[in-house]
């Protein structure tokens, strides 16, 4: 299909989702949107991205639909809601979820528009606020490949890496394994941290002293350099409340296989904690907080200190041959 064919319709005009919406209208799509608040389409309405009253007028009008929200309980009643995009979803139409959604609810909504003839793939997005901006984003995609392919050029309007995963809910999978691995490090890491500056040594000197170790040559350790060393949390890359979203979603996944998750589960009761904390518009990391409080420590490096430190590895990266 060419650009001049294809209309794009985009459900969730967020942080995430107003980003991606405008890559796809700088690429030259006909753009069709929809969210709960009007007040969020008016950058996409003013460079010519069309109305819709409700997911299913999105529907009726779109050949390939995303769509991007907070919680799968969003997405299932964008999806099957009385005037969701079901109710409007043409016969050959693919919709694409770029949300990071339940394997199970993914798998149903799968099956219902397989029987409405159209396509319904899970394709969670990994980068952030700034890569849905700059188009550095991963897209993993899980469900039909024909329709994965028939539309890469839309994907690759939102990302600069889309790849399919395998069949419906893997893509779903790899970005739960994906978030979780990092959320189990970071709390391993405020274990580990908090325990060598208790013991005596200045943060800044712990953390350059880690990072010539095998694992601080990985850049595992530099997770720790926008939230943990400058000690602050606010405002979020990543809120903590979508955080602790994600790791349920992991933890659910691991109950569900019967797979033992014991560092897994006790992310999740960090996260919880954390969250009645009142923390839940706060970063992500904000998590990593409780284990200063047990140990009794504050780490909150001078960000004129950190920059310095980060100086030299920064120019061997601008030194590398192109």
């Amino acid at each position: 299909m060419s650009k001049d064919n294809v209309t794009v319709g985009f459900v969730g005009l967020g942080t995430m989702g107003g980003r991606m919406a405008a890559n796809v209208q700088r690429a030259g799509f006909r753009l069709i949107v929809h969210d709960l608040h009007r007040q969020a389409a008016s950058h996409h309405l003013a460079d010519g991205a069309v109305w819709a009253a409700s997911p299913a007028a999105l529907a009726r009008q779109a050949d390939v639909i995303f769509s991007s929200l907070p919680e799968p309980s969003d997405v299932e009643a964008v999806a099957l809601g009385p005037d969701g995009l079901i109710a409007g979803i043409k016969p050959g139409a693919a919709y694409f979820d770029l949300s990071t959604n339940s394997p199970s609810v993914v798998k149903k909504l799968n099956a219902a528009f397989a029987e409405k003839g159209a396509h319904m793939l899970d394709a969670p997005v990994s980068g952030g606020p700034a890569g849905a901006a700059s188009r550095k984003l991963a897209i993993w995609v899980g469900g039909d490949e024909s329709a994965f392919k028939e539309h890469k050029a839309v994907l690759d309007a939102i990302g600069d890496k889309a790849a399919y995963i395998g069949p419906i809910g893997s893509a779903t999978v790899a970005k739960l394994v994906h978030n979780m691995s990092g959320y189990a490090v970071v709390c391993a890491l405020a274990e580990t941290f908090t325990m060598g500056v208790k013991a005596g040594i200045e943060p800044l000197a712990l953390w350059q002293a880690v990072r010539q170790g095998a694992a601080g040559r990985r850049f595992t350790f530099d997770a720790l350099i926008d939230q943990f060393l400058p000690g602050k949390y606010d405002p979020p890359a990543f809120a903590l409340k979508l955080a602790h979203k994600d790791v349920s979603l992991a933890n659910a996944l691991g109950r569900e296989l019967g797979v033992p998750m014991r560092m897994c589960n006790l992310t999740l009761a960090e996260m919880t904690e954390a969250l009645a904390r009142g923390w839940g518009g706060r970063d992500s990391r904000s998590v990593m907080l409780l284990q200063q409080e047990r140990a009794g420590v504050e780490i909150a490096v001078d960000p004129e200190r950190l920059r310095a430190a980060l100086a030299p590895a920064a120019s061997k990266e601008g030194a590398k041959p192109a």
